[in-house]
């Protein structure tokens, strides 16, 4: 009973803070996506092609989330846009207090802030980190049985991303299921499916993404 009561504490103190982080940056006129996934699920390379593609037209910011490295920061560092990075120090997830520190270090001179989130498939769904939007990735050679085993995740999702398609017939994975559960799950989540290797199909993400800033500006 005890440990409920604490966890229902922390989490409405994470939502205060969430929503602070989402008056500051709607006063900036920044807006914002929570990307998450498993590890290897491709979320830094999808970031740095989306920054690669957008960044002629719009001003981008970044803030990275890792246990312990700097590796995907220094990454996306190299693409010219600001980069702030958070260690964890062993949380498997960002929270808003985390992000709410960070936004006092990366510019938010920008258009778009981009939030990559800890490698892991359960616990950032619970901790909002005050994005306007969540983004979950999902990639083949996770097999396709993950929509259901994590149901939180797929959830609290604005858009699911279905990565690595240049490996369908390659690995095995039931793209009609993952719609299909995805649909019982969380009705509202649009799917795309992208290669980020390839960039097959990497323009319907670019098109929701100019859309979600269109729509927030």
């Amino acid at each position: 009973m005890k440990r409920v009561v604490v966890e229902k504490k922390v989490l409405e103190r994470n939502s205060l803070s969430a929503d602070k982080i989402r008056a500051i940056l709607k006063e900036k006129g920044v807006f914002s996506i929570n990307v998450m996934s498993s590890p290897g699920a491709g979320k830094t390379t999808i970031v740095e092609k989306t920054i690669e593609s957008l960044k002629d037209n719009y001003k981008i910011s970044f803030i990275d989330g890792d246990l312990d490295t700097d590796r995907d920061a220094e990454r996306v560092k190299q693409l010219g846009v600001d980069v702030v990075q958070i260690n964890t120090s062993g949380a498997c997830h960002l929270d808003a207090d985390m992000v709410l520190k960070a936004l006092q270090k990366v510019s938010l001179n920008c258009d778009l802030l981009i939030i990559e989130n800890v490698g892991n498939l359960v616990c950032p769904a619970t901790f909002d980190v005050g994005a306007a939007k969540n983004v979950v990735i999902l990639s083949l050679p996770e097999g396709d049985d993950k929509v259901k085993k994590y149901p939180v995740m797929f959830n609290v999702a604005d858009i699911v991303i279905i990565n690595k398609i240049d490996l369908l017939g390659i690995v095995d994975f039931d793209m009609m299921k993952v719609e299909r559960e995805l649909k019982e799950v969380n009705p509202k989540a649009k799917l795309i499916k992208l290669s980020a290797k390839t960039l097959e199909g990497f323009d319907s993400w670019l098109k929701q993404l100019k859309d979600w800033l269109a729509e927030y500006g």
